[in-house]
């Protein structure tokens, strides 16, 4: 928080210009405010008669400079260089923060008192005003337009007369006051949900109730209901919808099975991870007379049994996406349809949405077909069943999964040579008890068996959003418009859900180009493909070596993000010019809205509106924000836990982020990150170097640089806030 100005209480002493700073000094220790001339006079301990005229004074001259602002006649108040500004609140932990605004190059600083109970993520307006002696332009909150939670999650702590919800984050940094008529039976060490009632002006504390208690803190299933709940996800299905839910038929009547291409004598299998119940894709092979491969991509028809605009529909919108923690799947739609109905199970007859591809020897695409099907999977295999069929050549069908790993593996290459990035960084699981708790971590990473399923439906979403987007029309069989050498009609594009991915910043890919050569590595920040093929060869060349996990985590966030939308650039990071999300309506809804508009312009329907479409994008892109966020949040609780048990033990790690107040360690062994405080840095006065992402000793000139190995030893775990703190025991220079 900036340092108030000090005020001359010494008349004598003043001058001019020594006036003017101090009457600046009473505007910017006050922002918003108005004063006359002898308001000013008053703050600055005035007596001399003189050098009060002289205020007056000094006020029309500051005015007519434009540093202050005469709002009416006699009456001032600091400009404002920037008016009013609306942003969103980004909170510090020690309760100032800057407001993030599109409509200004630099944040705004707002201190704790002019915040006006604005908090984190809120949607404020802000005055701006000018304050010289601070780096970052400061600013006030008048107006608070979009709170960002309604409900806050924390633990009840109870006293004789009154109690209070404890967050511990910088979502809420106060506590909130809840009078005891208002604790719906939540008791001390009670995960709960609170609401704010009430928060008078002036008054720190907000005043709310409980509005859900979760269950005492530390058990599993508390944290995990309080994650979800922290970042506003439903962990169960409201009654209404599993009562529609249950009304939908398994049975699969002749007339649908005759709207549809038949596929249930075709060769069809699934291949998904060992503890998966929806099964969203399975995929078929039928070798053709002229030595090409018919590849059926067969996804669950979702929308076949969620209509519009039904309680069903609404539901999934609202929530997005599945949400997937550590130890639970939080499915989009009741787990009736999710895993069961639409569930591509064998055996079974099962309606699909299928993109059936005639593929030639060199995996190049010959014709294309897109349409409503009905399949019945012949074999249910876990990826590692069918990674054991890959390696070893042999097993339930061999030939057909053979055959596609040898596609997929030709894909895989044509897709790198067009500029596709490499990006496979390491997944951390764990090992659980039955009853939540982490008894070890083990790391997931991508075999063959998953690049075959990846490359099929990577083809899917490519050749659907390309349909779309160069204006393709239906490709029936009966059709008899000339095709393109793709075997795709060219049209006007039309209004579709994209999934785009930017190119990376120059400024950010800079910083990290820079960063890498610490390790001996080089990156070009030359055109898309320089880049995109330079960042592979570094990808390859750091794969197994102690900084990997490192160089890909901060290649990743070099990179813009991936979102919906219907305004398509392409996606950089596969590099494709076309590409959505048509493969996974169990789990997504951007996936639902692809499938209604394919249906709708295979029967060679106008363009939808985009407007209705660009709010519905936004609205996923922010679902799936939130549900990454819980996820990692389940993550960071459980690598928690699992070293609370290990106070005092010693770890070897590699420095994963470097900041003013201290150091983050990643341990190699189990890849949990933990903070050494700079106060824990006592054998000298380290200073925060941003530009070489390094501490510095004062003295003894010894650096703490990202990258480097250090050995620390933990010493606290704390659950409440998902923090682990270590300690140096020691550093090696990587």
């Amino acid at each position: 928080m900036p340092k108030k100005k000090k005020i001359n209480k010494n008349p004598g002493n003043y001058n001019k210009q020594s006036l003017k700073q101090a009457v600046l000094g009473v505007f910017g220790n006050h922002p918003g405010k108005s004063f006359n001339h002898k308001q000013v006079s008053r703050h600055l301990h005035l007596r001399d008669s003189e050098i009060k005229k002289m205020v007056a004074t000094v006020l029309e001259e500051l005015s007519e400079k434009e540093e202050l602002e005469e709002i009416y006649t006699g009456k001032y108040q600091l400009k404002s260089k920037g008016g009013y500004v609306v942003g969103t609140v980004d909170m510090k932990s020690n309760g100032t923060a800057y407001i993030v605004s599109e409509e200004l190059q630099q944040d705004i600083f707002v201190n704790e008192t002019n915040l006006n109970h604005a908090l984190n993520g809120d949607i404020v307006k802000i005055y701006c005003y000018a304050v010289r002696r601070s780096k970052n332009p400061e600013g006030e909150v008048v107006e608070i337009l979009k709170r960002s939670r309604e409900t806050f999650v924390g633990t009840v702590e109870v006293s004789k007369s009154f109690a209070f919800l404890v967050t511990g984050t910088r979502v809420l940094p106060y506590d909130l006051f809840i009078p005891l008529k208002d604790l719906n039976g939540a008791k001390s060490g009670d995960k709960a949900v609170a609401r704010i009632t009430e928060w008078p002006k002036g008054v720190k504390n907000p005043i709310g109730e409980i509005v859900k208690v979760l269950g005492r803190k530390g058990e599993n299933e508390t944290e995990m209901h309080a994650i979800l709940a922290e970042y506003g996800l439903p962990y169960s299905f409201p009654e209404e919808v599993e009562q529609w839910a249950e009304k939908i038929p398994e049975a699969i009547s002749k007339e649908e099975v005759k709207k549809r291409r038949d596929f249930r004598n075709i060769t069809t299998f699934t291949i998904d991870p060992a503890d998966a119940k929806d099964f969203d894709d399975a995929l078929s092979v039928k070798n053709l007379d002229n030595g090409n491969v018919e590849v059926g991509i067969h996804i669950a028809d979702v929308t076949h049994y969620i209509q519009p605009k039904s309680v069903l529909d609404e539901e999934a919108y609202d929530r997005g996406t599945s949400v997937y923690l550590v130890d639970r799947v939080v499915p989009m739609l009741p787990e009736r349809l999710s895993n069961m109905i639409c569930s591509l199970r064998p055996d079974e007859d099962k309606l699909c949405y299928s993109a059936v591809f005639e593929i030639d020897g060199n995996a190049r695409v010959r014709k294309e077909w897109f349409g409503r099907t009905i399949i019945r999977s012949d074999r249910r295999f876990t990826y590692e069943e069918a990674q054991k069929v890959i390696d070893t050549g042999k097993g339930d069908l061999d030939k057909e999964i053979l055959q596609l790993h040898e596609l997929a593996v030709k894909l895989r290459e044509e897709r790198f040579k067009q500029g596709a990035i490499g990006f496979e960084k390491t997944e951390v699981k764990f090992n659980l008890d039955d009853k939540g708790k982490p008894l070890g971590v083990y790391f997931k990473e991508m075999g063959s068996a998953n690049h075959l399923i990846e490359e099929f439906m990577l083809l899917a979403n490519k050749k659907v959003a390309e349909f779309a987007g160069l204006g393709g029309k239906s490709r029936r069989d009966k059709n008899n418009e000339q095709d393109d050498k793709d075997g795709r009609q060219k049209g006007k594009g039309k209004t579709f859900v994209y999934r785009i991915h930017d190119k990376p910043k120059t400024d950010r890919l800079e910083v990290f180009s820079k960063f890498v050569t610490k390790f001996g590595y080089s990156i070009k920040t030359g055109s898309s493909k320089a880049i995109s093929t330079s960042l592979n060869r570094l990808l390859e060349q750091v794969r197994g070596k102690t900084e990997q996990n490192l160089i890909e985590t901060l290649a990743v966030r070099s990179m813009a993000k991936a979102v919906y939308s219907t305004k398509n650039i392409g996606h950089y990071g596969l590099g494709f010019p076309y590409y959505s999300h048509f493969t996974s309506p169990i789990r997504r809804y951007p996936d639902m809205m692809v499938h209604r508009l394919l249906s709708h312009y295979l029967e060679n329907g106008e363009s939808k509106s985009a407007n209705k479409y660009e709010p519905m994008c936004e609205h996923a892109s922010e679902r799936e924000q939130l549900a990454v966020e819980a996820e990692r949040a389940s993550i960071k609780y459980k690598q928690v836990e699992f070293m609370s048990d290990k106070i005092g033990q010693v770890f070897e790690g590699v420095i994963s982020g470097v900041t003013e107040w201290g150091l983050y360690v990643e341990l190699i062994e189990n890849k949990c990150e933990g903070l050494i405080h700079i106060r824990n840095l006592d054998d000298d006065f380290y200073e925060f170097d941003e530009d070489n992402y390094c501490l510095t000793g004062r003295r003894n000139n010894k650096r703490f640089q990202l990258g480097d190995t250090i050995t620390v030893q933990i010493s606290r775990a704390n659950l409440e806030k998902k923090q682990l703190d270590f300690k140096p025991a020691g550093v090696e220079k990587g």
